[in-house]
C-alpha cells in the first residue's frame, strides 16, 4: 500500500491475494500491470526456508518479460557457462550412460518460437526478486506475517478477517474478489468445500540438500562434463535426480524407499564416484501428489496455482501452470473491475485453465512412470565385460525410450489451446504440432519485429487486432464497437510477408493474455457479436463478413 495510506482495516482494495509464493506474487504482478488495486497477505516472513528447484519455463519467462522481470531473473546467478545438460549415470563422476545436451545459457542457439527460453532460478533467488518487485508494506501491497483467519462473501464482495502475527491485531479487509494462492493444503479451498481427489497414487520421497564445494571442479579435472541434472542408475531408491541448484556448490538429491531412513552422508557418498567434501544442509520428507480441484471458483473466490492443482515435479510443470493461471485470471478480473467484462468471462477461467492442469498432470505422471518402470541391473557399475554389456544395453533403452522428453516439453508449455465460449474463429488448424501460430485459443506466435522487440511485446494491455490486409472501413467499425463497449483495442497494421505467412489469416484478434481470440479471412459483418463474444457477454458464434 502507498506510504502514508490508511491501515488495511479501513481500506477496500479490489482484490485480496492469499499467499506470497511465486504464483501469488505473479498474480500480484499481473494485477499491478493492469492497474488493479490489491493486497497480498502471507503468514510467513517472505523468506525461503530452503532452496527449491525452480526451472522457469519459457511461457512463464514470456510473462515475466511482460511484467519487467525476465532480465533480472536471467541475471540472478546461474553461471552462463554451466552446462544445462541432463545425464544418466551410474554415479556422479562414474559411468555415463546417456546425455541430453542442452548447451549452456551462453551457448544455446536462438529459439525461433520464443524470445525467452527457460531459465534456472531456484526459489531462494526467485523469491527475493518477486518480493522486491511487488513491494512490501507500507510502500507496497505485500503484508508479510499476516494470516487470513476467515472470510465471507455476498453479492458485492468478500469480507476477510486478517491477523497481524507480529502485533496480534486483527483487520477487516473488504474486497471485490479473493484469489487463493495458498498452496497445496489451501485452507481457502477447504473453506470453500472444493474437493480435490487424487488422480494417481501418492509417493513419499526425501530431498537431501547438500553442499559439495569441490564437486564441479573435480568432475572437470577428471574429464567429466558437468550436468545440471544427474539421473542416478543405482537402485530403486537411488534412481531419482541429483540436481545442481545454483551451478556452484549447492545440490539436491532425491531418494525413496529404504533410503527414506538411511544416513544422509552415506547416501551422498554412494551417489558420487569419488571422495569429495559433502555437507548436508537440509533433509525433508515430502509427498508427491497428483490432483486437480473439482472447481476453480466459489462465487467471488478463485483458486490459483497449487491451491488448484498439484502435479509430479517430473517435467517441471507445476509452478509454470500456476503462473499461467495468474495471467489468465488477471485480465479477466481487470475486465470486470473496469466494467467491460461480460457475465460469462470469470467462468471461463476454470473452463480454460482446468484442462491445462489435467493434461499437464498426465504428462508429468508419464515422465515419472518412465523413470519408475526402468529396470536397473545390479551390475551396471561393474568394471567388467558383463558390466560394460549391461551399460550398453541400458544406453540403448534410454535412447529409444524418450528419456529426454522430461526436459524437452514445448508441447506442454506452448501446445495447449483454450476451448471456451471466448474463443471463436474459422478455418482448419494450420499450425503443425505444438508450434504457435494463429490457431484460436493458442498463444499467439512470436516473431521479431526488430532487434530486441518481439511481437509478443505488443500484446498484454488490451485486445490487439493484427491486420495483414488493409481494410480501413472494417477496422474503423471494429474499433468503434470495441470503444462503445469500453473494451481496450489496439489495431496493428502489418505489411511483413513472413509475419503474414506465420499467422496465415489476414485478420487475427489477440486477447490481453496473448492468446488468439479470433481469426478470419475478413473482418466480421457483425463486429458487435465479435466484441460481445470475446469479452464473455454472449455465447454465440460470430459469422464472417
Amino acid at each position: 500500500m502507498p506510504a502514508g495510506s490508511a491501515p488495511p482495516s479501513t481500506r477496500e482494495p479490489d482484490v485480496l491475494v492469499v499467499g506470497a509464493g511465486p504464483v501469488g506474487l505473479a498474480m500480484a504482478l499481473d494485477l499491478r500491470y493492469r492497474g488493479i488495486d490489491h493486497l497480498v497477505v502471507e503468514r510467513r516472513d517472505g523468506r525461503v526456508p530452503r532452496p527449491g528447484v525452480s526451472t522457469i519455463g519459457p511461457r512463464s519467462m514470456e510473462l515475466f518479460r511482460r511484467w519487467g522481470l525476465a532480465d533480472d531473473i536471467r541475471a540472478a546467478g546461474w553461471p552462463p557457462d554451466h552446462p544445462l545438460d541432463i545425464a544418466w549415470v551410474t554415479q556422479v563422476g562414474g559411468h555415463e550412460l546417456h546425455r541430453f545436451e542442452r548447451g549452456s545459457v551462453a551457448t544455446r542457439p536462438e529459439f525461433r518460437h520464443t524470445p525467452e527460453p527457460d531459465q534456472v532460478c531456484p526459489a531462494h533467488w526467485l523469491q527475493p526478486l518477486l518480493v522486491s518487485a511487488v513491494g512490501k508494506a507500507p510502500d507496497g501491497p505485500l503484508l508479510l506475517r499476516h494470516r487470513l483467519d476467515s472470510f465471507a462473501q455476498d453479492d458485492d464482495g468478500v469480507t476477510s478477517h486478517v491477523t497481524d502475527l507480529g502485533t496480534g491485531t486483527t483487520s477487516v479487509i473488504r474486497t471485490r474478489y479473493l484469489v487463493a494462492c495458498d498452496g497445496a493444503s489451501s485452507p481457502v479451498r477447504r473453506w470453500c468445500g472444493i474437493d480435490a481427489p487424487a488422480r494417481h497414487e501418492a509417493k513419499v520421497l526425501r530431498n537431501i540438500l547438500f553442499r559439495a564445494p569441490e564437486l564441479t571442479r573435480r568432475l572437470r579435472e577428471g574429464g567429466h562434463r558437468p550436468a545440471m541434472v544427474y539421473f542416478l542408475m543405482l537402485s530403486n531408491e537411488l534412481r531419482y535426480p541429483l540436481r545442481s541448484m545454483d551451478g556452484g556448490e549447492l545440490f539436491n538429491l532425491t531418494v525413496s524407499g529404504p533410503a527414506l531412513t538411511a544416513d544422509s552422508t552415506a547416501l551422498l557418498r554412494d551417489a558420487i564416484a569419488f571422495d569429495t567434501p559433502v555437507e548436508p544442509v537440509a533433509d525433508d520428507e515430502w509427498h508427491l501428489t497428483h490432483w486437480v480441484a473439482d472447481r476453480y471458483r466459489h462465487g467471488r473466490v478463485f483458486l490459483v496455482g497449487d491451491a488448484a492443482h498439484t502435479v509430479s515435479p517430473s517435467g517441471g510443470f507445476g509452478m509454470n501452470i500456476g503462473i499461467a493461471d495468474a495471467a489468465d485470471l488477471g485480465w479477466k478480473l481487470a475486465a470486470h473491475l473496469r466494467g467491460w467484462g461480460g457475465e460469462h468471462l470469470l467462468d471461463s477461467y476454470a473452463t480454460e485453465r482446468r484442462p491445462v492442469a489435467l493434461d499437464s498432470l498426465e504428462a508429468a505422471n508419464r515422465h515419472l512412470q518412465r523413470t519408475l518402470a526402468r529396470a536397473l541391473p545390479g551390475d551396471l557399475r561393474a568394471d567388467t565385460p558383463e558390466g560394460e554389456r549391461r551399460r550398453a544395453e541400458m544406453t540403448e533403452r534410454l535412447r529409444v525410450s524418450g528419456a529426454s522428453k522430461e526436459f524437452d516439453n514445448p508441447e506442454v508449455h506452448f501446445g495447449y489451446r483454450y476451448r471456451s465460449p471466448l474463443v471463436i474463429g474459422s478455418g482448419v488448424d494450420l499450425t503443425p504440432e505444438w508450434r504457435p501460430g494463429s490457431d484460436p485459443g493458442s498463444r499467439a506466435a512470436h516473431a521479431w519485429l526488430r532487434p530486441g522487440v518481439s511481437l509478443l511485446d505488443v500484446f498484454g494491455e488490451g485486445f490487439v487486432l493484427l491486420c495483414f490486409e488493409h481494410d480501413p472501413r472494417g477496422t474503423r467499425e471494429v474499433r468503434d464497437v470495441f470503444d462503445a463497449r469500453g473494451v481496450p483495442l489496439r489495431v496493428v497494421e502489418c505489411d511483413d510477408p513472413e509475419l503474414a505467412r506465420l499467422y496465415a489469416f489476414p485478420f487475427v484478434l489477440v486477447r490481453p493474455d496473448g492468446h488468439v481470440a479470433w481469426r478470419d479471412e475478413r473482418l466480421p459483418a457483425d463486429p458487435v457479436g465479435l466484441v460481445d463474444a470475446v469479452r464473455g457477454s454472449v455465447l454465440a458464434a460470430v459469422p464472417s463478413g
